[in-house]
């Protein structure tokens, strides 16, 4: 009589949120992760050693008090634990600063998720799942943008296509809503850049990926803390953080004004020589203007690459964990 095969144990999960003034939210989602976490630890699909790490950015309110109160809470039973981070750092930061944590502390997989619960957390399961089956890395994809303004839908998508233009890997329509294997976030360990783009770096980390998709819904409570010119900033940083291509982008453009600028000498000889030239000629500001702004604007680009390599020779600490609890 054959004997049956054993079932596999069920991986240690930890869930790593990032929080940058999450005072009025973080209560909403410590109790829809505690009854998550319970869910799944019930149904066999994750140990009952699993965690959740909380990550304070160096939040000015009293984020990490509701941290340490979490993790003390003993109707929790020692579910929730967290870091404070020295200073403020930025979402990618603190968010691979919790990723490694989790690593440090013997973790078989890491699901990242955004405090503000719009990422549904239901679709852990899923990712779960799809691990099981063989994904190292599986994304968490929106599933549509109809919530989305015309604007915020259009610029996303804009973005994306810029992305793939250049030559950077990203998954359209993920965020940082993803589950990692212990072996994918052994990898991502080695990226030591300062400038973090996580959406580019975790896809090209080239282990099998899959892909669920949920629906994303609004902000719990509290209010976004990526407004317009932060997501324009994110976005710059991801283009010069993955693709050389403004630079060439620049010399392309270089070449075209020293066409134009042919043609201008053409037509300004042409005009002395018929004798239709008269005194401050409109078009030699235009000109000027137009060169003028495209110097500038390739030196900025210029700029934006050398201040990136100013800031990675340096070789700082991303990031100092001034406490830690649970």
């Amino acid at each position: 009589m054959q004997q049956e095969s054993a079932k596999p144990t069920p991986p240690e999960l930890w869930v790593v949120v990032p929080c940058y003034r999450e005072e009025e939210v973080l209560p909403i989602t410590a109790d829809a992760l505690h009854s998550l976490m319970g869910a799944l630890v019930n149904e066999g699909a994750i140990s009952a050693s699993s965690r959740v790490l909380l990550v304070d950015d160096g939040s000015p309110d009293g984020t990490w008090g509701l941290i340490r109160a979490l993790a003390e809470d003993p109707a929790f039973g020692g579910l929730f634990c967290g870091i404070s981070l020295a200073h403020n750092r930025g979402h990618q930061s603190a968010l691979l600063a919790g990723l490694m944590e989790a690593l440090e502390r013997g973790c078989d997989c890491a699901v990242s998720m955004d405090a503000d619960l719009q990422d549904d957390p239901a679709a852990v399961r899923e990712m779960l799942e799809a691990h099981a089956a063989g994904a190292e890395v599986v994304f968490g994809v929106r599933s549509s943008r109809e919530r989305d303004t015309a604007f915020k839908r259009g610029t996303a998508h804009a973005f994306y296509r810029l992305m793939s233009a250049l030559g950077v890997e990203t998954v359209p329509d993920s965020a940082d809503y993803r589950l990692m294997g212990r072996h994918a976030l052994e990898a991502l360990s080695g990226y030591g850049e300062e400038n973090l783009f996580l959406r580019g770096i975790v896809p090209s980390l080239g282990f099998r990926t899959a892909k669920v998709y949920y629906e994303r819904g609004e902000r719990a409570a509290g209010e976004s803390k990526y407004p317009l010119a932060k997501m324009v900033a994110f976005a710059v940083e991801g283009v010069t953080s993955f693709s050389t291509a403004p630079i060439r982008m620049v010399a392309a453009a270089g070449a075209v004004f020293l066409v134009i600028a042919l043609v201008m000498l053409v037509w300004s000889l042409l005009s002395a020589f018929l004798g239709s030239t008269e005194p401050g000629w409109a078009s030699l500001m235009v000109s000027l203007w137009f060169i003028g702004g495209a110097v500038m604007l390739s030196l900025g680009v210029v700029g934006e690459y050398v201040g990136k390599c100013y800031l990675e020779s340096k070789r700082r600490p991303r990031w100092h964990i001034a406490e830690r609890v649970g």
